[in-house]
């Protein structure tokens, strides 16, 4: 299976999609569709060979699919109101894994897109940091 760190990186989401086998393809599709529906104004990208989102120039989240998960960045894990939702994942700073053999938590991913939408609108507005 690819993985988004072997592939030569792909030029846009469409592309990074097709690398990947039909049911990799399907859940990839899914997220997207979830990114861009939270995040209507969003732009795509391609940033560290991995799909991207970006809100008034500054990265709103990235995902990733990798051999037994989908890496998804930033994520809120050290945000009080994400600790329940987050604690069946493995996460890592900034980041959360959610695994290809499980439902994809399209409700969380939501929730935390939005989530990066305000802290975004904050940082455009100098009233705090984007949230790294």
């Amino acid at each position: 299976m690819a993985s988004s760190m072997m592939s030569p990186p792909a030029a846009n989401i469409d592309g990074y999609i097709a690398a990947f086998p039909g049911p990799v393809q399907k859940v990839l599709k899914e997220i997207r569709a979830t990114v861009r529906a939270a995040a209507p104004a969003a732009e795509e990208a391609i940033k560290y060979a991995m799909p991207t989102f970006m809100l008034n120039g500054k990265q709103l989240v990235l995902f990733a699919a990798f051999k037994k998960h989908i890496g998804f960045f930033p994520a809120p894990t050290g945000e009080p109101a994400f600790e329940k939702a987050l604690a069946g994942y493995k996460t890592g700073k900034g980041s959360v894994q959610f695994p290809l053999d499980q439902a994809i938590p399209l409700a969380l991913i939501t929730r935390i897109v939005k989530y990066r939408v305000k802290k975004n609108a904050e940082a455009v507005k100098g009233k705090g940091k984007a949230g790294h």
